[in-house]
C-alpha cells in the first residue's frame, strides 16, 4: 500500500545516502524504526543550504523537508519491509536558522502533510520544530523520524 501511495503522489523511494558519520540510518526495536537524522539530499547533492531567513522561499523549505521524509522513509526500509511500515510516531524537525526567523515550525509541515498523505490518520505524530545556527553540511534542515511497525 505505502508504494502505491508513492505512486499516485507521483514519488518515488531515493537511493539511501551513505551516512556522514559514524550511524547507522536506521535502526529496528520493538514495533518501531529509528531512523537517524535525514539530510536533504537528492542524487548525492544538498537541495538546500544555508540559514533559512524571512526573504527565503517558505515553499522551498517545505519541499526539501518533505525530501529528507523520504530519505527517512529509504532508510527505513533498509531495515524493514514496506508493508511493515504502518505509520509515523514522531518527527525532530531541525532548521537552520537567521536569528530573527521563527517559523521553523511551518517548515516543519513540509515532512508533516507528506507523512499525513502517505500514511492517512497512522501519519498523524508528535512533532518538535527547531531552529539551530548550523546543521552538518550547511544544510539549512535535517528530519529525525520514528515509524511504526505492524502486520
Amino acid at each position: 500500500m505505502l508504494l502505491k501511495k508513492l505512486e499516485s503522489l507521483g514519488l518515488e523511494i531515493p537511493t539511501m545516502a551513505p551516512p556522514v558519520a559514524a550511524y547507522v540510518p536506521a535502526r529496528r526495536h520493538a514495533n518501531a524504526v529509528y531512523v537517524s537524522g535525514q539530510l536533504p539530499l537528492k542524487d548525492g547533492q544538498l537541495l538546500m543550504t544555508g540559514p533559512m531567513t524571512d526573504q527565503r522561499s517558505m515553499e522551498e523549505a517545505q519541499a526539501v523537508m518533505a525530501q529528507c521524509f523520504l530519505n527517512g522513509l529509504a532508510a527505513a526500509l533498509s531495515v524493514a519491509d514496506p508493508g511493515e511500515i504502518t505509520g509515523v510516531l514522531k518527527l525532530g524537525a531541525y532548521v537552520a536558522s537567521d536569528p530573527a526567523f521563527t517559523n521553523q515550525h511551518l517548515v516543519a509541515n513540509g515532512a508533516s502533510n507528506l507523512a499525513g498523505q502517505l500514511f492517512d490518520e497512522q501519519g498523524q505524530h508528535v512533532r518538535f520544530a527547531v531552529g539551530c545556527m548550523s546543521l552538518p553540511l550547511n544544510a539549512t534542515v535535517e528530519l529525525e523520524i520514528t515509524f511504526t511497525l505492524g502486520t
